[in-house]
């Protein structure tokens, strides 16, 4: 059986109940959630064997925090447990015209403290065929950014398939580097490379007239910028771009795009209304397409595969993908109703 590894920082969120600002009253909701954590939630609840790599503290809210990922039938038995604190983030989910708000507090989490020569990756790439890690990973601090490159060119020497999800955060870009300067060098070792718009942009630093401010899909835009990136990075085999419509913080429509250098595929359109919570959206697409790819047909299939489930996504309380591939499937095939299943 194939087995992925996934690597990047989860952490505690924090949430005021159902659509409350921040300390409108002075209860928050606890869950887990990060980038890595939630793709390979994805990858354990649609069936495939997948071990998640982090640093993690060893105390009671790490112990909480494993136990959750274990809960999801995920191997964390390679999670290095040692540092002062988890990463926290506090989310204000949006409605209607008014945006989500996040505010980290992640400095100098056990994760963000690790350097190259921390985790052994010769151990933990053993007998693996796939390996996923985000640009939110290498944003934390200059020495997680040192130990993903250590990580994804003992990846390559193995022959391992490595995707990555772009996962542009200006808010953590602060030790001295530019996204642009330290993802320009990471990418040229990935074969998949997933992302939006803006992630391809400020991530990569390629420039294409697309206005990601303004909420409406160009989607005439999109061959263009990802044979921009596939000709500046001739060992990608595949990118996909998420596009997302914001007609509101509660009201989103949802599609892809996937450029395999042979076609261009351009997904099935959602129109999203009445958002539960959008975050983890991107990380369930990552999952659903990686699914896709080793279990699918054909492109096509796994682009629509993965649409569907992150479309699904955005019904789901929390960071985690708690579905199935025979929800995802129905979805994608046309025939889910939102009618009472009995």
């Amino acid at each position: 059986m194939k087995k992925y590894i996934t690597f990047g920082e989860i952490m505690l969120r924090l949430k005021p109940l159902n659509w409350e600002k921040f300390f409108q009253s002075p209860l928050l909701e606890a869950t887990f959630g990060g980038g890595e954590a939630n793709v390979a939630v994805g990858l354990a609840r649609f069936g495939l064997n997948v071990a998640y790599v982090s640093v993690i503290p060893n105390n009671l809210i790490g112990d909480a925090c494993i136990g959750e990922l274990r809960k999801q039938g995920i191997d964390t038995s390679l999670i290095i447990r040692k540092g002062n604190r988890l990463g926290i983030y506090f989310l204000e989910a949006g409605a209607n015209q008014r945006s989500s708000k996040v505010i980290y507090d992640r400095s100098h989490s056990a994760i963000a403290e690790a350097k190259p020569g921390d985790i052994s990756w010769d151990k933990i790439f053993n007998e693996v065929s796939w390996f996923h890690i985000s640009g939110i990973t290498l944003a934390i601090s200059l020495s997680v950014s040192e130990l993903s490159l250590e990580a994804v060119k003992k990846a390559r020497e193995k022959g391992i398939t490595i995707s990555c999800d772009l996962n542009f955060r200006k808010n953590l870009w602060k030790y001295g580097k530019s996204a642009p300067e330290v993802m320009g060098e990471l990418v040229k070792y990935a074969d998949i490379v997933i992302g939006n718009e803006e992630d391809c942009q400020k991530s990569l630093g390629i420039k294409v007239d697309v206005d990601v401010e303004s909420g409406r899909l160009q989607t005439e835009k999109y061959r263009e910028l990802t044979d921009k990136v596939l000709d500046l990075y001739p060992n990608i085999k595949k990118i996909a771009i998420t596009l997302r419509e914001s007609h509101s913080a509660s009201y989103n429509g949802w599609l892809a795009v996937l450029n395999n250098r042979e076609e261009f595929l351009v997904s099935k359109k959602y129109e999203i209304h009445n958002i539960i919570d959008r975050v983890g959206g991107g990380d369930t697409f990552a999952a659903g397409l990686i699914y896709g790819f080793n279990n699918l047909h054909s492109d096509r299939e796994a682009l629509e595969f993965a649409v569907a489930a992150s479309c699904l996504m955005h019904s789901i309380s929390g960071d985690l993908p708690l579905l199935s591939v025979e929800e995802v499937r129905s979805i994608a095939e046309g025939t889910g109703s939102g009618r009472v299943q009995r």
